[in-house]
């Protein structure tokens, strides 16, 4: 009698809806196809509508989570009235938040005002809390800020669970991804904080690269999978590109690459082959 192999979830989370028509656009022809698991929202972002909210809930049906993506990066402006430090009317850039995190001077209660202000925004256009919450540019993983928006989420989306940005134990760890290497190390700590807050994380997380634009994703997903659990996450930015995308952010060749592959029938197969199916 053969055995039958066993099949692991795997949540496959594109981030950035919102950002731009050309992003959201084609993140609903993944979810509506059933190529991702979830997608998360930037509600600050000056293109995201209700219109948008409307389309998302349409394409991921009942199949797929939608959750938000905490943004508090340059070049995207507050919701809320007086979020400081500002930066010509914006959020400082990842470094200047980053470093400010790392040395405990950002103000914890506007950190946790402005978290409130973007899940009140999402609860406006979909009517219901987020099913979990990430953050853009993984700004949620640092010192202060991880504090602020896990009480947040307790009084706002409660039911929610947060994205930890750490990989597997087993995962193999490169040299040449130093990214993974630093949030390795700050999920370390959010991991604990969700734990003696009662809020449930992922197991393990897997997705990034340098999006350089020569990198080829079809070659970079399989290593994704390597020790991935059960539950696992991998983040991904499928997308095409518009004037709004080039307008704010740096990363736009790289989420069409990202687009034909996930479309492609060798991801499918590839699936198939290491035994995972989407959650």
């Amino acid at each position: 009698m053969t055995q039958q192999k066993s099949v692991r979830r795997l949540w496959l989370i594109a981030d950035d809806y919102g950002m731009a028509p050309a992003v959201s656009a084609a993140i609903r022809d993944l979810l509506a196809r059933r190529r991702l698991s979830a997608t998360s929202v930037m509600t600050a972002a000056p293109s995201f509508s209700p219109s948008e909210a409307t389309a998302l809930l349409e394409a991921a049906g009942s199949h797929a989570a939608i959750g938000l993506h905490v943004t508090l990066t340059a070049p995207f402006a507050p919701l809320t009235s007086d979020f400081a430090p500002l930066d010509n009317g914006a959020f400082p850039t990842l470094a200047g938040m980053a470093g400010r995190a790392l040395v405990h001077w950002l103000d914890t209660a506007g950190l946790e005002a402005e978290v409130l202000a973007q899940c009140a925004a999402f609860r406006s256009a979909f009517g219901r809390a987020p099913d979990f919450v990430d953050g853009h540019q993984h700004i949620h993983v640092f010192p202060q800020i991880r504090d602020a928006l896990l009480r947040a989420i307790k009084k706002a989306a409660p039911q929610a669970w947060v994205r930890q940005c750490g990989r597997a134990a087993q995962a193999p760890k490169r040299l040449s991804d130093p990214k993974g290497l630093v949030l390795d190390a700050l999920s370390a700590s959010l991991r604990r904080r969700a734990a003696q807050d009662g809020v449930p994380t992922n197991p393990a997380f897997a997705g990034t690269y340098s999006f350089a634009p020569g990198a080829q994703f079809e070659k970079l997903f399989p290593t994704f999978l390597d020790g991935l659990p059960d539950g696992g996450v991998i983040m991904c930015h499928p997308g095409k590109v518009d004037d709004e995308l080039r307008r704010l952010d740096p990363v736009t060749t790289p989420r069409e690459g990202e687009y034909a592959y996930l479309l492609s029938q060798d991801f499918v197969r590839l699936l198939a082959e290491r035994g995972y199916e989407l959650a």
